[in-house]
């Protein structure tokens, strides 16, 4: 499967398993609008499908990351309305029951959450609102020294969306994640850093480098579906309620993938001294037990 070129707020480029997604409207500092969240969606969707890509980075196209919502009534119409989708229930309260009132930011999180590829996030300039809040369910976030970050929220007189008042608070603590969403203040690189939203802060010309660096120490050296399924244990055992949940599928894991080809390579390789060559594909030889937490016996 080749990865499409075609969107209209999105460029992509994939170089030796490394998929780059650039958000694409550097006119507007890349403010998202619901093309974007499509054609995010849509590269998504293909790079999980695409057994070539083995790992994503996400950056924007000249001097912002993204601006946030795209607020210009040309481009989105009146923001941050549900047009005739809301409803009185027969109770005389507001029905928020349809599924077409959930936020497109929201849409985009739920997806960059059950993606199997990792994501790295090259954060290369201004992240405001949704800008930052599609970061959180990326596994690494790197920064510019350049890049600026803000839950503007309250400033905008709404709450945070992209279902980040779940995600925040795992990244970065309750503490910090309530300062910043309680305040709408913007901040710097190196105030991220300190708080724990990034990973590490790189200068301009070195952002890009790094992340493919490390997206590449990925793509070089570990079995896809491991790797896959890594991702998901990782970000779905934070919602869980005791480690004997964790300890289940950490068993179910070895115990499948104990007799797979990878883990023969893994091992033989080690023994050999030379670089493994895994074979299972993301695609095809994800073990039978996944995905666990849509199925009954295994909850």
């Amino acid at each position: 499967m080749s990865i499409r070129t075609d969107y209209t707020h999105l460029y992509t480029e994939l170089e030796d398993g490394v998929l780059t997604l650039t958000l694409n409207r550097p006119e507007k500092l890349n403010a998202f609008t619901r093309q974007m969240q499509l054609d995010f969606i849509a590269a998504l969707d293909a790079a999980d499908a695409d057994d070539a890509v083995r790992a994503i980075i996400v950056t924007g196209s000249g001097r912002g990351f993204c601006a946030g919502a795209d607020l210009t009534r040309e481009e989105g119409g009146k923001p941050f309305t549900a047009g005739d989708y809301m409803k009185e229930g027969a109770d005389g309260l507001t029905d928020y029951s349809d599924t077409r009132l959930r936020d497109g930011g929201g849409r985009l999180s739920l997806r960059i959450f059950e993606c199997l590829k990792p994501i790295i996030s090259a954060c290369n300039g201004a992240a405001v609102g949704v800008g930052v809040t599609m970061q959180l369910g990326m596994d690494v976030r790197l920064a510019s020294t350049n890049a600026r970050y803000g839950f503007v929220f309250p400033r905008r007189g709404i709450v945070p969306e992209a279902c980040s008042s779940w995600f925040l608070p795992r990244l970065v603590g309750i503490q910090q994640a309530l300062e910043w969403a309680m305040t709408g203040r913007v901040f710097d690189a190196d105030e991220a850093l300190k708080g724990g939203l990034v990973r590490s802060v790189h200068e301009p010309e070195d952002l890009l480098p790094a992340a493919k660096a490390l997206a590449r120490e990925i793509a070089d050296n570990t079995a896809p579906v491991a790797v896959a399924l890594s991702r998901q244990m990782m970000w779905k055992m934070l919602g869980a309620d005791h480690p004997m949940e964790a300890h289940k599928i950490d068993s179910r894991g070895i115990a499948s993938l104990g007799l797979s080809d990878d883990v023969a390579e893994g091992v033989a390789s080690f023994l050999a001294k030379r670089p493994a060559e895994f074979r299972d594909k993301v695609s095809t030889d994800m073990p039978d037990y996944f995905p666990w937490w849509e199925r009954r016996e295994y909850r």
